[in-house]
């Protein structure tokens, strides 16, 4: 159902409807998401090979017609583009996967695009408490924008005994590590409530290991999930979270530390890489 010229959020994630996820009815797990069939290449017939299916960092790129999610087009593109990657996915990991609800204590571990999108996430779904940890206090400082009640620099402070300490000693219902870390991992597993639930949204390197004793995992019961781009269903959640920003709910301007020109995308994973932005947006 798309023309030329129609408003769009390109997504990595396009449903087959035919796998085996999809015809369990569970399609934000699709196993064969779609990608544009035919190679993309320059003018001059040089491969190439588009991040994620996307491939972005360009004028022109080409992707399948599921990839294309129609949206609002009141939306400002630099804010709209946004969706289509980190504020989904730590948006998701909060409300999709963490399933984060009304009066629940919430804890977000690394607070970057992606974690401060889950503090969004978990404040717009009625969370009671939503309390930041990270070790920079500007990041901390721009959680409290995103819906953070409280907020742990656990680079002085065991962050384990200060979610304890602020959830009545129990320990937060959901955790979401937006890092990706063994050390992170361990300190969410540690600052759940019994029974609680931990997301892992941050990506961890290929080679780290993670080890913890299995009669904790036994004993506290609950729930350890990974959330793969927010378990999001793209048709479906871009148009809401589009929507709740044109309503003023989600500060999708407040992701946007600055924008760039194609030229400066290199300098800017320099500075994605120094922790100095949560994102830097690039405007043809």
């Amino acid at each position: 159902d798309l023309v030329p010229g129609d408003y769009v959020v390109l997504a990595w994630r396009a449903p087959c409807g035919a796998c085996r996820s999809c015809r369990r009815g569970r399609p934000w797990y699709c196993f064969d998401s779609r990608n544009a069939a035919q190679p993309m290449t320059l003018l001059d017939g040089t491969p190439l090979t588009p991040a994620l299916g996307i491939g972005a960092f360009a004028e022109k790129t080409l992707v399948a017609a599921g990839q294309a999610v129609k949206v609002d087009a009141a939306a400002r593109p630099e804010a709209a583009g946004l969706i289509g990657c980190g504020v989904m996915a730590g948006y998701g990991a909060a409300v999709h996967t963490g399933g984060v609800g009304s009066g629940d204590t919430v804890a977000v571990i690394g607070c970057g695009g992606v974690g401060n999108a889950a503090v969004a996430g978990a404040s717009l779904a009625g969370a009671r408490r939503v309390i930041a940890v990270d070790i920079d206090d500007r990041k901390l400082d721009g959680a409290l924008r995103f819906g953070a009640t409280h907020t742990v620099n656990s680079r002085g402070t065991d962050p384990v005994e200060a979610v304890r300490q602020l959830t009545g000693g129990h320990g937060a219902d959901v955790v979401i590590d937006a890092v990706g870390r063994p050390e992170t991992y361990r300190q969410g597993f540690e600052m759940r409530d019994l029974a609680g639930t931990l997301v892992l949204v941050g990506v961890p390197e290929p080679d780290v290991k993670l080890e913890l004793p299995l009669i904790e995992v036994f004993s506290r019961g609950g729930a350890l999930k990974s959330s793969w781009y927010g378990d999001c269903l793209p048709s479906r959640d871009f148009p809401v979270l589009i929507d709740r920003y044109l309503s003023g709910r989600l500060d999708l301007e407040g992701f946007i530390t600055e924008r760039i020109s194609l030229e400066e995308v290199e300098s800017a994973f320099d500075t994605m890489r120094a922790g100095r932005v949560l994102r830097s947006v690039v405007v043809l």
